[in-house]
């Protein structure tokens, strides 16, 4: 049964979770695991050590599954963690709480997802119990009028190992970049195509293969683009999407690394190809507005990602004023006075991927413009009004959110691994100031958190047109396993993340 608040109830509940996250200690942060019945959202008290790569304490997760009363006893209990427990038990545990479990029956995801992310090694459930079942994971349950009581004893009982689920979480943390990279290099791209999500994976390849001077990594990259290459394939089909013509960038790339014994003659077969899709990404059907593409964010990106490679060479700087003269028109109509990104004129929502396709536009143009030219200092206002938006709203483990602004929304993978990357690129190359390296660590150990250690991806949303309602993005479903778009992204970010940590 989900419980029900009275009139009232709910202001007051929210009240008092916010009195007590603010009293000193952890946990400190009110965010949220979902939305109930009636669209409110779920909140929660997090701490930020759920992916801590060596973690010093056990972690405690408390929920409540049953009624108002429940909820006010965990809020007490997280008072009393902070206030007046045994300084034995607060030196050995940290603690999460979900004072109120009060998610809709067609919700089949929320709970388990945020209460698998928190990494507990001890859930205790006050109420009628029954709803946390996670593997290894030891649950106690508690009756709402001595819950005090009883989680003093549960916690001064017998040492708590650390769970294999936290240990699980621990491993995939400690993984250094470059080692995440060659997973997911040897992985991805499963399908090979001529569009954005392949030819990010594949030059991220050809990057990793410059680091580690693995040539079976370029052997593959040139391997699985031969077909166009060779003029076997077309690139495109009788309808021409933007999505398809920022695959050319893996030509730029080519062309740039040069030729090799394995590949003789590709680096001049990729001219042409990375040249027409410049032209494609060139093409205007109104002032400021890409002519393959819908008019979102999504375009800021696939624009930008070729015309700032071929804008690099000699005879082509104008596709790098191109590139900065569409980005600030797409700012113009898309950024929101707080620096966020909505996705669409008519999608008026922070959608995740939609920021982070945003944010890697402008980044793709930063790395290219020259000091000197005259559209520079306008985009790099726009970056840097966005990042310093993204960091306000990092959730409290590091991610960022299916709906950037939305502490209900899930906390998803390839908004979290573009950020990241945007932002890590900013404070590598001096465009925003190294304070923002922490938020970018945290980040890191969130994305980590959810690729698994055969490559495979948690949480990345499914392809996303724009939409009108806020609803629309909040209901997009959630892909685990391997996914192409999600393991793509999150081998961009391993790259940059590598770069970050050799400065």
């Amino acid at each position: 049964m989900i419980p029900r608040l009275a009139h009232g109830q709910a202001g007051a509940l929210a009240i008092d979770i916010r009195a007590v996250a603010a009293v000193p200690g952890e946990p400190h942060a009110v965010s949220a695991a979902g939305l109930a019945a009636d669209d409110t959202p779920i909140l929660t008290i997090e701490n930020r050590s759920a992916f801590d790569a060596a973690p010093t304490k056990r972690r405690l997760v408390l929920v409540g599954t049953d009624d108002p009363p429940a909820a006010a006893a965990i809020v007490a209990a997280v008072r009393w963690m902070k206030t007046a427990a045994p300084r034995t038990i607060r030196e050995r545990w940290i603690a999460s709480a979900l004072p109120l479990a009060r998610f809709a029956p067609s919700d089949k995801q929320s709970f388990a997802r945020w209460v698998t992310f928190q990494a507990p090694d001890l859930v205790v459930e006050v109420g009628a119990g029954g709803a946390v079942h996670l593997e290894g994971v030891p649950v106690e349950t508690v009756p709402a009028a001595a819950t005090i009581a009883a989680l003093r004893t549960i916690l001064e009982g017998a040492a708590r190992a650390i769970s294999p689920l936290h240990e699980g979480m621990a491993a995939r943390i400690a993984r250094e970049p470059l080692a995440m990279a060659r997973v997911l290099a040897a992985r991805y791209p499963e399908t090979p195509s001529i569009s954005y999500i392949p030819a990010v994976a594949w030059i991220n390849t050809l990057r990793l293969a410059a680091i580690t001077g693995d040539a079976s990594l370029r052997d593959k990259v040139m391997e699985q683009t031969r077909p166009w290459l060779s003029g076997e394939k077309k690139m495109f089909g009788e309808r021409i999407q933007l999505t398809a013509v920022a695959g050319t960038m893996i030509f730029a790339d080519i062309a740039a690394a040069g030729t090799s014994a394995a590949s003789p003659h590709f680096d001049q077969a990729a001219i042409p190809l990375a040249d027409q899709g410049a032209q494609l990404a060139a093409a205007e059907k109104a002032p400021g507005v890409a002519l393959y593409g819908g008019g979102w964010t999504d375009d800021m990106f696939m624009a930008s990602a070729v015309l700032a490679r071929t804008g690099r060479w000699h005879g082509r700087e104008r596709d790098l004023d191109v590139a900065a003269r569409l980005l600030a028109a797409y700012a113009d109509r898309l950024q929101r006075p707080d620096g966020l990104f909505k996705h669409a004129v008519d999608g008026p929502v922070a959608w995740g991927r939609g920021n982070g396709f945003a944010a890697m536009g402008l980044t793709e143009a930063l790395t290219a413009l020259p000091p000197d030219h005259a559209g520079r200092p306008k985009i790099l206002a726009i970056y840097r009004r966005q990042m310093a938006a993204a960091r306000t709203h990092q959730a409290p483990d590091g991610s960022w959110r299916e709906i950037v602004d939305d502490p209900a929304a899930y906390r998803e993978e390839t908004a979290t691994a573009m950020l990241l990357t945007a932002m890590a690129r900013g404070v590598r190359l001096g465009w925003i100031d190294r304070s923002y390296r922490l938020v970018v660590q945290r980040a890191w150990r969130a994305l980590a958190a959810h690729i698994v250690q055969d490559g495979t991806v948690i949480d990345v949303c499914t392809s996303t047109g724009a939409g009108p309602t806020h609803r629309y993005y909040f209901d997009r479903a959630a892909i685990t396993g391997a996914d192409d778009r999600g393991g793509a992204m999150a081998l961009l970010a391993s790259i940059e993340m590598g770069a970050l940590a050799s400065r």
